[in-house]
């Protein structure tokens, strides 16, 4: 079997399911781009524990983590099956790297996974678990997980990172009523530097992105969004080939950059 690319994702508001917009058309192509996958495990910045933590519901919930929202978004139910067989196997990996991992068995999907994957796969057709972020964990722990769970490559699992290239919504405010808005140049400058440091496979840049990188902190004072990014880069693999599939912005603080690595 061909091993599977790794990918990473914009998933920017929970509207990204219902709206049109560059985003949603490109997910909704996405599915098709690459070999369809007999499960999913999505890394999503809307799932921090302490330790690395893996879902292994049968039958996950779809959660509404999010409030103030159209009321039809709180209508999609995305009724994946889960599984717990992949999630065994993802913390037999971790285990065998030397890094604990906790089984939950009764996580659901949150937004960062069941919006992107709606759009990619909108039969819910494929098994799909979730990999928690870190929370205080770093690039480099980050970066391990994926690296561990590289061989789920070769056995024809996705490896989803879902999070958002930059992400500060405490300056949202002047770009809420306009999604399509033209980005401010301290957002650009992040994600041009994002772009040539990940194309670049410049990997020490990209672990110390909070020292190298423009404006970091302002736009990720949390770095829950940006975390993902890492664990798809890890599962790439050493040395991966990492291409940029998509480039667009929303609400003018969120990048929706989009990359595959392998």
């Amino acid at each position: 079997m061909t091993a599977i690319p790794s990918i990473f994702v914009g998933h920017g508001a929970p509207t990204l399911a219902i709206d049109a917009s560059p985003t949603h058309h490109f997910l909704q192509r996405l599915g098709g781009d690459f070999p369809r996958p007999k499960a999913v495990v999505c890394a999503s910045a809307h799932w921090e524990t302490m330790t690395p933590s893996v879902s292994a519901a049968p039958h996950p919930d779809t959660l509404y983590d999010f409030y103030g929202f159209p009321p039809e978004l709180y209508r999609i139910q995305y009724p994946a099956s889960g599984t717990p067989e992949v999630a065994a196997r993802v913390a037999d990996l971790l285990h065998a790297a030397g890094i604990d991992c906790a089984i939950e068995p009764q996580r659901g999907l949150d937004h960062g996974a069941w919006v992107p994957l709606s759009l990619m796969y909108p039969d819910a057709g494929i098994q799909v678990i979730q990999l928690a972020v870190l929370h205080r964990g770093s690039t480099a722990d980050h970066y391990a997980l994926g690296q561990a769970l590289a061989p789920l490559r070769e056995e024809g699992v996705l490896i989803l990172g879902s999070g958002n290239a930059t992400h500060n919504l405490h300056e949202i405010g002047p770009y809420f009523e306009t999604p399509d808005v033209t980005p401010p140049e301290w957002v650009r400058a992040f994600d041009a530097w994002l772009t040539d440091v990940v194309l670049g496979g410049k990997l020490d840049d990209l672990l110390a992105y909070r020292e190298r990188a423009p404006l970091a902190t302002r736009n990720h004072p949390t770095e829950e969004h940006f975390m993902p990014l890492l664990v798809a880069l890890g599962a790439g693999g050493e040395n991966a080939v990492a291409r940029k599939l998509h480039d667009s912005f929303s609400y003018g603080i969120l990048s929706m950059a989009s990359y595959a690595f392998g």
